[in-house]
This record gives C-alpha cells, structure tokens and sequence, in this order.
C-alpha cells in the first residue's frame, strides 16, 4: 500500500459524518493499536496484519526461530496443497487448461527472452559450423578480417547494452507497453536482416552479418527489462481483505518461470540446428560439410525465429493486457506527467540506493562472466569429454543440447525455491556464485589430471555442475532481483542499467580468453564467483516474501527526505542488506507498533478519498476498481464508516 508519508502527520482539519474531526477519530482509533489491544477480532487485523505474512499480528521474521520455522514449512505445504488441488480441478474439467494457463502467463510473457536465447546463443553454435565450411575466413582468417569475425560477437553484446539502457530509461518515461512492442519489431527487423544477409565477397556477408546482430541486439536488450517489469508487475489481487497473496508468495517464480524461456528458446535452437542439418547434408552429421547446407541451415533457422517474434509483437499491441496501473498511479502521486519521466526519482535512487545499484550491476557482471566464459570453455569440456568431437559440427551440437537440458534443471529448480523464505533470492544467488567458484577452481589447481582419460568423469561432473549452478543461482536470481529492490518509477532503468552491466561482464571473457591459456582461463574465472558471493552478501537484500506496496510506502517517506519516519517491513532487518544494515543502520528505524499506528492513519484517509471518488463518481462503494491497491476491505470501510 504506497501512500504519501504526509498522510502522517495530517492535520485532519476535515470532518467525518458524525461531526467528528478526522485528527481526533484517528488519534482514539491509533491509541487502540499497542501489542496488547491488536488481535484477530479488531476490524482492520486483516489489512493490518495479513495471515500470510503474520502469526497473531507478529511480523513472520519477528517471530522466534523454531516459530518461524515451523510457520514457513506449514505456510509453504499449504500453499503447495492448495495449488496443487488447484491444478487437479482444472485438469478434471479440461486435461489441457493447466498448459494453456501456463503458456498465457509464462510461455507469452516470457517469449521475448525465448527469442533472445534462441538467437543470441545461436551465434557460437553457427559459428561451429561456419569455421568448418568457411575455414579461410573463420578460422585462418586469410581471406577475411579477423576483426569482423570478433565482431560478430561484439556488435550483438554492444546492441544488447544499448537496447537495455535504452528502453530500460523508455519503459520508466513512455510505458511498459511501448517498450515490448517496439523489441518485438526491432527483433522482427534484426531476424528478416539475418536471414537475408549477403555481401560481394565472403568478408561483405561477415560485414552484413555482423551489424545484423547489433540491430538485433538491441531488440533483445530491451526484453530484459521490459519482461522482469510487467512479469513482475502482473499481479492477482484477492477481493478477501485485498491482500496480494499471489504476489507475495509467488513472485519470483512468476518472474523466473517467464525468464526460464530463455533455456527453452536455447533448446529449440540447437535441437533445430541439428535437424536443419541433417535435412540439408543428406541425413549425415559428419564432415565434410557442403556451402548449400550450411546456407539452408543457417537462414531457415532465423527465418523461422522472425516468423514467431513478428507474431509476437502482433500479440503484444492487439492482444496483450498491461498492468500499467502501478506505474501510472506512481507519476500522478509524485505530480510527474504521465509521458514523463521521474528524474527525481532517479537521482534519489543513485543517493537512498547506491549500495543495491552497486550490488545488481556488480553480481550480474560477474555472473554473465561465469555464464558466458563457460560457453567459451564448452569446446574445452567437451574436447576432453570426447576426444575427437572437435571435427563434427553435430557431435558438439549434441553435447550443447545436453547441457542445455541440464541447465533446464536448474531454471526449474530456482523457479520452485526462489520464493521459499528460508532459500529465497539471496541465498540462492549466494550457494549459487559460491558453488561455480568452487568448481572452476578445481580443474584450476588439478587442470592436467582432471583433463586427463583416467579422470574424464571428474571433468564432466564440472561442466554439468557448474551449468546447474549457474541457472540455480546467479542467471536467475540477477534478473528477479534488479527490478525487485528498486521502486516502480525507476525500476525498468535500474534494471536495464544492472542488466547492461552483465553484457560487460559477457564480453570481458570474450577479450580475456584470447590472451591467455586454457589453464589460466580456469585461474580467472573461479575469482569471479567468489566475488559475486562477496557482493550479494554485503549490498543485495532479501525481498523474499515482502509485500512491494510496503517498498513502495518506504519510497514515498525517501522521496519527501523523512526515511528515518517510516517504521514499516521495508526496514526489517530481515529485508536489507548487510550494507544497509551494519554501515547505514536504516534497520533502527523498524518499529512494529509506531508503524501499526501510521497505517491506520493512512487507512483512515484512504477511505476518505475513495468516499469522495465514489461521492464525485456517483458510483457505489462496490462498484470500485478492485484492481486498484487503494480499495480497502469490506471489514475496513465499513470500520471507517461507523466512526
């Protein structure tokens, strides 16, 4: 519930229908408000102290260790009950309406980042196949630029930067739904410029190419932040005390079941590239390869991907529903133009949160280095694992599809622990840099013996591992917690400005990795999750669990430079950071019952202008918008009404 902190410290100068001064019904309703006269038969208990954040009016992170543990287990079964009874209702009725409810809430809200790993990591794939039936210009680089053939790679990674800045800074000024049209159109525009490319001579086609996935790029880097806001904006409200259960209990992996199509769109490719292949050069996968196929395998695969992403910006501006409200209510609340941006808002961010801006730009940074650092040692694990893979384009393929697979495991896996209050975002990312960084620097310190016959299965436990970990930790847990810890006025920017910050983590390696061995690759890469874990515990926060209107609500006290009078969760020891908590020490101002106090106020005036908009509107109470977060509970208004 986001509400000016000048409610506050209202005056009430207004009258009530009974006569009575609004600064005096507060004061007696407030004064009933201590430890000992809060409980379940008060009213307002249910907007107060909703149950599914509370145990009899206790905060869940207030409550004593065995408490609270035997209350997350049973909250966390319950809910696993209930959704699972849920989804046998809807199969009884219909077997195929639990896939289509997941295909319209996850499968399209997170299509745009299927396209973006189908396409973005189908360039090492091609690549393969390119050196092999272009060896002079791919890999001797006798008749082409070896320049143009890193900027193959480069140009996308710096589209992708400026598309995530971009549109990231677009969808906090324009509209969500602005943002998601215009990547489905620039993606369409890149995929049609890819499936066509062609130059007079081999090195032109490199050219074409290459700017080709930088315009590309750049329809994809708007995707990120584009997909994390509206996914995690896109919320069920319950009319039943208007608590948004959904929303606190199921956020995240609401957010990481759409980015997971990410895994998906990497899958698709592969296994296409693998049948385009096979179709194309007569039913074999071995070499020698022809021109033909590699031309029909390569441009079918684009066509086929330009295809499906125009049908998605068709979907996004005629069909798709935006939950622009939040954001839409957030300007007029501030008094910033609709078409306008909260630049305010932005610079504030940088003051009040600089520490999480550090820590998002920073963790994604290195976990983009770890994700694609390892797509560089794919060949390395996959030499070792199978000597003699190196000459067939398919027998790679074949490996990269199976730790694709792999990787599957873990976006799944994340998807289902990441709102868990006892693993949640924080931890997750943590055992997640944690355990890469351990298994990178095994084949660091026993690189010849790991890569020796005798203990090929120890390599290949590495290689699959470390991807698992990648997807349970890091890769997910970046892109969720870069829009979740930053208020929705600036929450598109932030994230695109942490997600571009992982696009040079992603091109560091690229240029690193050409000047060393393959050993030291291995001495440098394990660092990088240490230092991750390091940085999400000093600056990342755990939001697991926590309600964004109260985020929102803190934002509001920040925003008038009164932080230190909001009392609220958003200050809970529990939801900052290590940072925010031993060396900026915002967890002093939490205080339950100062903060029970503010909110009744809050409440108090909140009916009051729904009165107005009801008496204005000449519509009845029932009739309000119940997606709108200010309607109150039927138990609430009607408190209000009897003073």
């Amino acid at each position: 519930m986001s509400r000016s902190p000048s409610i506050v410290n209202s005056d009430g100068a207004t009258a009530n229908s009974n006569g009575r001064s609004t600064r005096t019904v507060v004061q007696n309703i407030a004064s009933d408000f201590s430890a000992s006269n809060f409980n379940k038969d008060h009213p307002l208990y249910d907007d107060l102290a909703p149950e599914d954040s509370y145990l009899d009016g206790v905060y869940w992170a207030d409550l004593p260790w065995a408490t609270r543990q035997n209350w997350v287990h049973a909250q966390s079964n319950a809910e696993a009950k209930r959704e699972l009874h849920h989804v046998w209702s809807m199969f009884k009725k219909d077997p195929l309406s639990p896939l289509a409810a997941y295909w319209r809430r996850y499968v399209i809200g997170g299509f745009g980042l299927f396209t973006e790993g189908y396409t973005l990591f189908s360039i090492g794939n091609l690549s393969a196949l390119f050196s092999a039936v272009w060896p002079t210009c791919w890999s001797s680089y006798k008749i082409c630029n070896a320049n143009w053939i890193a900027a193959v790679s480069y140009l996308q990674i710096i589209g992708i930067m400026v598309g995530q800045v971009v549109v990231g800074f677009e969808g906090d000024w324009i509209g969500r739904r602005t943002g998601l049209v215009q990547d489905a159109l620039v993606m369409t525009l890149g995929l049609v410029m890819l499936t066509a490319s062609w130059g007079t001579s081999l090195e032109g086609w490199v050219i074409c190419y290459a700017w080709s996935q930088f315009i590309y790029g750049i329809g994809v880097g708007g995707e990120y932040p584009m997909t994390s806001t509206t996914q995690l904006e896109s919320k069920t409200v319950l009319r039943a005390g208007h608590v948004q259960r959904d929303d606190k209990l199921h956020r995240g992996r609401n957010v990481v079941l759409a980015f997971l199509m990410q895994g998906w769109g990497q899958l698709f490719n592969q296994a296409l590239l693998i049948v385009l292949l096979l179709i194309f050069h007569h039913g074999s996968g071995n070499p020698p390869y022809s021109e033909v196929a590699a031309q029909w395998t390569f441009r079918i695969s684009f066509a086929v991907m330009a295809a499906m992403t125009l049908w998605l910006a068709y979907f996004r501006y005629y069909k798709k529903a935006y939950s622009s409200r939040a954001l839409q209510k957030s300007k007029k609340h501030h008094h910033i133009n609709q078409s306008g941006y909260d630049i305010y808002s932005l610079k504030l961010l940088c003051a009040h949160f600089g520490g999480r801006l550090v820590g998002t730009c920073f963790c994604w940074m290195f976990g983009d280095f770890l994700f694609y650092g390892a797509k560089l040692f794919a060949s390395t694990f996959i030499e070792a694992i199978d000597p003699g893979s190196s000459s067939s384009v398919t027998t790679t393929w074949l490996w990269n599809l199976l730790n694709v697979g792999v990787e599957m495991c873990g976006y799944y896996l994340a998807a289902f622990l990441i709102d868990h209050k006892f693993y949640g975002r924080k931890r997750m990312q943590i055992i997640g840099f944690l355990a890469d960084g351990i298994l990178y620097l095994l084949p660091a310190i026993w690189y010849t013996q790991l890569s020796s016959k005798a203990h090929i299965h120890g390599f290949q436990a590495i290689y699959f591992l470390s991807s698992f970990f990648q997807q349970f930790g890091p890769n997910c847990t970046t892109f969720l917690v870069a829009a979740e810890i930053y208020p929705i006025s600036v929450r598109a920017t932030a994230h695109g400005l942490s997600a571009a910050s992982g696009k040079l983590g992603a091109l560091m390696p690229a240029v690193i990795y050409n000047y060393v061995s393959t050993h030291t690759r291995f001495w440098i890469v394990c660092w990088f999750g240490f230092a991750g874990w390091i940085v999400t515990w000093i600056f990342i926060p755990d939001t697991t669990g926590l309600d964004l209107r109260e985020q929102e609500r803190y934002w509001d006290y920040v925003r008038e430079g009164r932080a230190k009078d909001y009392h609220g969760i958003a200050v809970h020891p529990r939801h900052l950071s290590a940072w925010e908590r031993y060396i900026l020490k915002r967890h002093l101002a939490y205080n339950p019952e100062l903060d029970r106090e503010q909110r009744v106020k809050e409440l108090r005036q909140l009916w009051e202008q729904n009165m107005v908009l009801v008496k204005e509107g000449g519509r009845a109470e029932d009739e309000l918008d119940y997606e709108d977060e200010t309607v109150l509970s039927s138990k609430a208004s009607s408190f209000f009404a009897s003073e």
